[in-house]
């Protein structure tokens, strides 16, 4: 009786420690469910920086039984959204050791890493121990345009539906308030564009110039693979940009444009990445090219694969007139081709794309894309589909008719991969 007496003592003074410990939350938003079911009625959500507390010792079927401090709610979340925080942080790009030139910082010729998932552990959670209770929150910048596509700036929250695989998804955040912006300009150097380069440095300067104070931009030149260059870092400074702008140069090399656009987005997502949580900025590169790949080392599935899972906004300027219309030994017509590659570059980011009959037109497209830059709305919601499979997801927005029966369209990235377990 003594030895059965002590058990029942131990077993409820170690769920008693247990249950008042707790863990902070970081996430956006994540739901607690009545029961451990993925299609149970939602209790209520749990915010970012609320504190949970667990009130049974084991998960139940992948699920974990907690309550909200200073709520009185108590409800099931998935095990498999519970991770402990861990430093993942990558170096922002990998240096190769030979510079082309000293002030720059070449960008290398990576292999995609992807990194590590973590799987829950037993480990007993300490006092304030810090969790991860992970969920998606999908981040959309919509621009909008009317019959004659000029962009429609006053727009309200009940305008718009988001759509994912075609089911209507709750809208968590509508943002029509101007945010600062950055971008980078990649600009390329090969010979094919030495008759435009002076008037691209032009139109890279009244980009530059239309920063507003808080907004950051970054110069990158590419010519081949081992020609990717940084030539100017994020900055707020006009001055420092025009200056990289004023220092680029054609050179000879084999077109590496995937590459130099792959390892573009991958900055600009670990740039975006170090900076705080509520400081939204709208990500974006501003692409000069002929089109023509002609030796990179990343495929464009791997390219687009990178692109649906984040959200940077691609333009393109493409000077395709100079490429052979005729078809090459594998009967490829290299003008169309490279027309297709930017036109899906730039549709499945929610970008746009230009492709001009002359470089005099550069100065009207540099302020076309400021000001489509500046009107944007900026839309979350979290996806009703909890699964994390890595599958792809169809995105649409769609806009309530104007007043007059105006229509109205909605742009944005096409869709997503969701994330991974």
């Amino acid at each position: 009786m003594k030895i059965f007496i002590i058990i029942v003592f131990t077993f409820l003074s170690v769920f008693s420690v247990f249950a008042q410990r707790q863990a902070e939350v970081i996430v956006t938003s994540t739901y607690l469910r009545k029961s451990p079911d993925s299609g149970a009625e939602k209790v209520q959500t749990v915010q970012k920086g609320e504190k949970i507390t667990f009130e049974k010792t084991q998960d139940t079927d992948g699920w974990y039984y907690v309550s909200v401090s200073g709520r009185k709610v108590r409800g099931w979340i998935r095990k498999d959204t519970v991770r402990l925080v861990v430093n993942t942080a990558e170096p922002l790009v990998n240096q190769r050791a030979r510079k082309v030139f000293s002030t720059p910082t070449p960008i290398a010729n990576v292999t995609p890493t992807i990194s590590p998932s973590l799987s829950p552990t037993n480990l007993p959670v300490e006092d304030e121990e810090v969790l991860h209770i992970e969920t998606e929150e999908v981040s959309l910048n919509v621009r909008v345009v009317g019959n004659n596509n000029r962009p429609i700036s006053n727009l309200n929250q009940s305008d718009f539906e988001v759509y994912e695989d075609n089911v209507l998804q709750p809208i968590t955040s509508f943002t029509t308030t101007e945010v600062p912006i950055i971008n980078a300009l990649v600009i390329d150097n090969s010979r094919s564009l030495r008759s435009q380069l002076r008037k691209v440095i032009e139109a890279g300067k009244i980009i530059v110039d239309s920063n507003r104070p808080k907004d950051e931009s970054t110069i990158v030149r590419f010519v081949s693979t081992d020609k990717i260059e940084v030539v100017q870092d994020f900055t707020t400074n006009k001055s420092s940009l025009n200056q990289a702008l004023d220092n680029l140069f054609v050179e000879g090399g084999q077109t590496a444009i995937i590459d130099a656009v792959y390892l573009t987005a991958k900055k600009v997502e670990q740039y975006q990445n170090s900076q705080k949580k509520d400081d939204i900025k709208i990500r974006a590169i501003i692409l000069v090219s002929d089109g023509d790949d002609r030796g990179s080392s990343y495929k464009e599935q791997q390219l687009f694969e990178l692109l649906r899972q984040s959200n940077v906004q691609i333009y393109a300027v493409g000077f395709v007139n100079n490429l052979s219309k005729e078809l090459d030994a594998s009967g490829i017509n290299r003008r169309e081709k490279a027309k297709a590659f930017l036109t899906r570059l730039t549709q499945e980011t929610g970008g746009k794309v230009y492709f001009p009959d002359s470089a005099d037109e550069l100065p009207q497209i540099a302020s076309d894309i400021s000001g489509e830059l500046r009107t944007q709305y900026l839309i979350s919601y979290t996806p009703t589909n909890e699964t994390r499979d890595g599958t792809f997801r169809k995105i649409k927005v769609v806009i309530a008719e104007g007043a007059n029966k105006e229509k109205r369209i909605a742009i944005t990235r096409t869709g997503r991969t969701s994330a991974s377990k």
